[in-house]
């Protein structure tokens, strides 16, 4: 089992009064309206809202890829002003993030610094990703020798070789079939627990968003709000089907499917 990269319990991630505008005058349009949460080391956190809720545009602001019309977003402390150290990103086209002319050991290896360790060792972190994420004897396949759920398993491993403190993840699962979908998600829930990992992940499936997370931020219609931030005790470990057997996941799932479809917040009132 690999060591955790850190066990304390601490703020990795401080998002405060984020706003964003597109454009200006009888032309803007307002994404973001003061948004503001915090992730803590070792959560899994996801997010869900309705269509064009601004979660890509959340993202590319926690990515450093685009700079809020107002608020601030921290990372370990230090605010984040461009792409930060210490922060990965898997996103859902797994065939654009790999590069096809490198075999899958060079794909994972890419965003390792030469500074990182010897060639050997890192190395080893390529072979210790591989085998993490179940892609033992592939390492010297090209990516379209794969198939899409294979990729996106490359995808994460490059991730967890990076060693992310934060790791987000952009609706990964998105493309592919259900059946790959499930042992994915549970794949996430497995090196979450063996690296201790922080993620916070972007989905638009709502048992996928309970399934997966200690918490569940819920976002409004634009511009986008925080409704509701949804604490998941489900009993772990979690499995695919006497979880989602669970009445709490069904309240659960329930209570954030009308959250969405409201655009607000809503009665509790038979919510049991």
């Amino acid at each position: 089992m690999s060591t955790p990269l850190s066990t304390e319990t601490s703020t990795i991630l401080e998002v405060s009064g984020v706003s964003h505008t597109y454009g200006s005058g009888e032309t803007a349009y307002n994404a973001i309206r003061d948004l503001s949460f915090s992730i803590n080391s070792g959560e899994l956190v996801s997010i869900v809202g309705p269509s064009g809720a601004g979660k890509t545009t959340l993202l590319r602001i926690l990515a450093g890829l685009l700079i809020p019309t107002s608020g601030n977003v921290s990372l370990l402390g230090k605010k984040v002003t461009g792409v930060p150290e210490g922060m990965a990103m898997v996103f859902q086209d797994y065939s654009r993030s790999l590069l096809p002319w490198l075999k899958i050991e060079k794909n994972v290896l890419f965003p390792l610094d030469k500074s990182v360790g010897t060639k050997e060792e890192r190395m080893q972190i390529v072979r210790d990703a591989l085998h993490a994420v179940g892609l033992d004897g592939h390492a010297n396949k090209y990516p379209w020798q794969l198939s899409g759920g294979m990729q996106q398993r490359v995808a994460i491993a490059r991730a967890l070789a990076y060693r992310p403190r934060l790791l987000l993840m952009d609706e990964p699962f998105a493309s592919v079939d259900a059946q790959t979908r499930s042992g994915l998600e549970d794949l996430v829930l497995r090196i979450r627990d063996e690296y201790g990992m922080t993620i916070l992940f972007v989905t638009h499936d709502i048992d996928e968003s309970v399934y997966l997370a200690d918490r569940v931020l819920v976002l409004s219609k634009p511009p986008a709000t925080l409704v509701e931030n949804v604490t998941v005790e489900l009993p772990s470990p979690r499995d695919q089907i006497s979880t989602k057997e669970n009445p709490e996941f069904v309240h659960l799932r329930g209570h954030v499917a009308r959250l969405i479809r409201a655009g607000g917040p809503v009665s509790t009132e038979g919510d049991n």
